[in-house]
């Protein structure tokens, strides 16, 4: 599967898709959903809590393992994908249109030291060697 051009990436393959409200959205790469296999439970962060950068806030967890979330950028979460509680396999089906949680930025400078799609592409090349 192609990395999408229009996200930004961390190494623990999340991604974050800004908005236009000056809001990100978040969610776990194709590629993590491929490790993790099929996804039986998610936990989402709590609405309103304040995330730093790198902090563990979610877990998803498949039949062969449970893998923490990290949030990419420092916010507070604005929402979460409440759908995926009753339906975490939604992420197999497309982990790029799975969404977790969307935050408000406290610092959005932190989205320019993520990760472009080429870099990305770079580390997943890297993992497999």
């Amino acid at each position: 599967m192609s990395v999408p051009t229009n996200l930004k990436y961390t190494e623990s393959h999340e991604w974050v898709r800004p908005e236009v409200d000056g809001t990100v959205t978040i969610g776990v790469t194709h590629h993590a959903q491929e490790l993790l296999g099929d996804m039986v439970f998610v936990e989402l962060p709590q609405v309103g809590r304040t995330l730093a950068q790198r902090e563990e806030c979610a877990v998803a967890e498949s039949v062969k393992a449970a893998a923490d979330v990290y949030s990419p950028i420092s916010g507070e979460v604005t929402e979460v994908n409440a759908d995926l509680e009753a339906e975490p396999e939604k992420i197999n089906e497309d982990a790029f249109s799975a969404w977790l949680f969307k935050l408000k930025p406290t610092n959005p400078d932190e989205l320019d030291k993520l990760l472009d799609a080429a870099s990305y592409e770079e580390v997943l090349a890297n993992e497999a060697h």
